[in-house]
C-alpha cells in the first residue's frame, strides 16, 4: 500500500498559517485531540476533514494523499513556506480585548505570547511590533475596536512628548494615549486622550510595564468616525485649552 501524507500534510499546512492545533480544529470542525493524532500518524484524516483541506488550500485530494507538500521544490506552497521562515522574525503578534487581562499577567511568558495570533505587515519589516485591540472613545477619531500596531519601546526615557502609545501598566492596563514627560518630575507620566472629552492623567513612571509607540491603525471602514464642523471646532479649542494648562503646569 502506498505510504499516505495526509497526516504529515495536514500539520504543514496548519503551520504554515501559524495557528495552533485548536484553532486549526475549529476551523475544519473537529476535535483538537483528532488534529493531534493526525499529525502524529496515529490516525488518518477521514474524507470529510481532507475534502475541507482541498477547498481551504485549493489542493487536490491526491496532492493530499501522495505528495509530501512540505518537498513539493517551487510549489506555491514551497514559496509561501520559505517566505514565512524569512518573516518569522518579522510576525505580529495580535492582543484582542478579551486578552487584555491575561496579556498583564503573561507579557513576559514566551508560551502565552507565542499563543496569540500573529500577522505580517510588509511594509514594517524589521523591528519589534505588536498589535493591540483598543475599546472606547476616548482616542477618536480613531474609533473604538481599532486596531493599534506599535513599536517597542525598551525605555521610557526613549519616549518622544505628544506621540501616541500603547501604554501597559500595573494599575491602568492596556491603554492608548498620547505621553508627556515631566522632565522635573521623572517618577510620573501623563497620558493625554485625542477626545478632549476625556481629561488628561499621570501614572507613576515605575508602574509601566511595556510602552509600543503606534506605528498603523487598523479600523474597519463602516466604523470611521465622522466628524462635522462644530465638533471639530470644538475639539482645536478644548485641546488648546489643555495644552494651555500642561504648559501652566510644567512651567
Amino acid at each position: 500500500m502506498a505510504q499516505s501524507f495526509a497526516g504529515l500534510n495536514l500539520k504543514y499546512l496548519r503551520k504554515l498559517r501559524g495557528w495552533t492545533q485548536e484553532e486549526f480544529a475549529n476551523k475544519i470542525g473537529i476535535k483538537r485531540s483528532l488534529v493531534g493524532a493526525y499529525e502524529e500518524e496515529r490516525a488518518e484524516p477521514r474524507i470529510d476533514v481532507l475534502e475541507r483541506l482541498s477547498d481551504m488550500f485549493k489542493i487536490s485530494l491526491d496532492d493530499l494523499l501522495r505528495k509530501d507538500l512540505s518537498e513539493v521544490k517551487g510549489s506555491y506552497l514551497s514559496r509561501r513556506r520559505q517566505q514565512k521562515l524569512l518573516s518569522e522574525n518579522n510576525l505580529i503578534h495580535f492582543v484582542p480585548v478579551k486578552a487584555a487581562a491575561g496579556y498583564l499577567a503573561g507579557y513576559a511568558d514566551t508560551e502565552f505570547i507565542d499563543e496569540l495570533n500573529t500577522f505580517t505587515l510588509p511594509m514594517l519589516a524589521g523591528g519589534n511590533y505588536r498589535a493591540f485591540e483598543i475599546v472606547g472613545d476616548s482616542m477618536l477619531p480613531t474609533p473604538s475596536g481599532s486596531i493599534i500596531v506599535g513599536e517597542k519601546v525598551d525605555d521610557l526615557e526613549e519616549a518622544k512628548n505628544n506621540q501616541a502609545y500603547i501604554v501597559v501598566s500595573r494599575n491602568e492596563g492596556i491603554v492608548y494615549k498620547r505621553l508627556e514627560k515631566n522632565n522635573r518630575n521623572k517618577s510620573k507620566i501623563t497620558l493625554i486622550s485625542d477626545n478632549p472629552q476625556f481629561k488628561p492623567y499621570q501614572v507613576n513612571s515605575e508602574d509601566v510595564l511595556e510602552l509600543w509607540q503606534a506605528q498603523m491603525v487598523i479600523s474597519k471602514v463602516s466604523s470611521q468616525h465622522r466628524w462635522d464642523v462644530n465638533q471639530l471646532a470644538s475639539l482645536v479649542n478644548n485641546l488648546q485649552e489643555q495644552v494651555s494648562v500642561l504648559k501652566r503646569k510644567y512651567n
